[in-house]
């Protein structure tokens, strides 16, 4: 075999190589991947608007508070309320987004005659 010969198949399996090798990157390339959002930004936090509010006396002690009832003025997931600093947080339950009806803990039941504000904590 000549040294022509010899070069021309060098040449010719260098490019059978680098054929192969743009291929083959070529398959790897077609990945689809779908548009996905990200990012970073800033929003008012609002305040909720509480009216038509309405305690419930322990029936076993009237001088102690069993729950509170209010409405929202926008629709919120969850709720809690209290009736003055340092007093245990009742949970509520949110009905047609608006309505919250909160129920204190057996035993946590706050009194009467200290409780001079109400707090509500709500989210949507």
């Amino acid at each position: 075999m000549t040294t022509t010969k010899r070069r021309r198949r060098s040449v010719l399996a260098l490019l059978l190589a680098i054929t192969a090798a743009i291929a083959a990157y070529g398959f790897t390339a077609t990945n689809t991947v779908e548009d996905s959002r990200a990012g970073d930004g800033t929003g008012q936090i609002l305040a909720y608007d509480v009216s038509s509010i309405s305690y419930t006396l322990l029936a076993s002690d009237p001088t102690k508070i069993s729950g509170v009832d209010f409405t929202l003025d926008e629709a919120a997931t969850d709720a809690k309320a209290q009736v003055g600093p340092g007093v245990a947080w009742a949970d509520c339950t949110i009905t047609g987004g608006t309505s919250a009806s909160c129920t204190f803990a057996g035993g946590d039941e706050p009194d009467v005659l200290p409780a001079d504000e109400l707090r509500v904590v709500a989210v949507s």
